[in-house]
């Protein structure tokens, strides 16, 4: 009798095994595009147990998608539910940049201009961030003034830069003080002419 009702007993364990487990959607592109801008694309995954290693890495590799090849190379670079393996990271993330996701753009240029996973290399960080921040990505906009600042780059590019920024939207009151700080000392190196015609002008369109 008794091992009657064990067997019985194991009938029933696979539907409340079921019961109990949580599939997990994969992420649309609007969704990871947002996680990405916020970063917080690897905590994500990780809330979701890595339930979605695979789905990720075929969007990343077979479709091709730039928010996915982001997210797998981040993965990748920072052994996030995979094996860490860095120079496969930064291939995928290189490929994002490569077909114009500003986020893959500013954060290849943010490793370029710090030395993250690779060399320092100031020409290839301002390449990278130029064409973030000509995409209204604010923070590869912030760090180009930085590195302006610093002597970096071409007296030619600040009008433009400077435009971006004073064209800047944000609601937070720290980034909007060190953009004024940033606009500010980009003016120091321009005429005022220059400054005032950069004021008129919207590049962010």
């Amino acid at each position: 009798m008794r091992l009657t009702l064990f067997l019985m007993s194991l009938c029933f364990l696979p539907l409340a095994y079921g019961q109990n487990l949580t599939a997990v959607q994969i992420y649309s592109d609007d969704q990871l595009l947002n996680l990405i801008k916020v970063n917080k694309h690897l905590s994500q995954v990780v809330l979701d147990d890595c339930q979605l290693v695979q789905d990720i890495e075929a969007r990343a590799i077979k479709s091709e998608m730039p928010s996915y090849q982001f997210l797998w190379g981040d993965m990748l670079a920072y052994g996030v539910c995979v094996k860490k393996d860095i120079e496969l990271g930064l291939h995928y993330m290189r490929l994002a940049a490569d077909q114009g996701l500003a986020e893959g753009l500013e954060q290849m240029g943010r490793y370029y201009h710090i030395g993250k996973f690779m060399q320092v290399d100031m020409e290839q960080a301002i390449i990278f961030l130029k064409a973030a921040a000509s995409m209204n990505n604010l923070a590869a906009q912030m760090r180009l003034a930085s590195i302006y600042q610093q002597g970096y780059g071409s007296p030619l590019d600040y009008p433009e830069l400077y435009s971006q920024l004073h064209h800047a939207v944000t609601d937070d009151k720290a980034i909007h003080k060190k953009i004024n700080q940033l606009k500010q000392n980009l003016a120091t190196k321009m005429p005022i002419k220059v400054v005032n015609a950069a004021k008129r002008t919207d590049y962010t369109n």
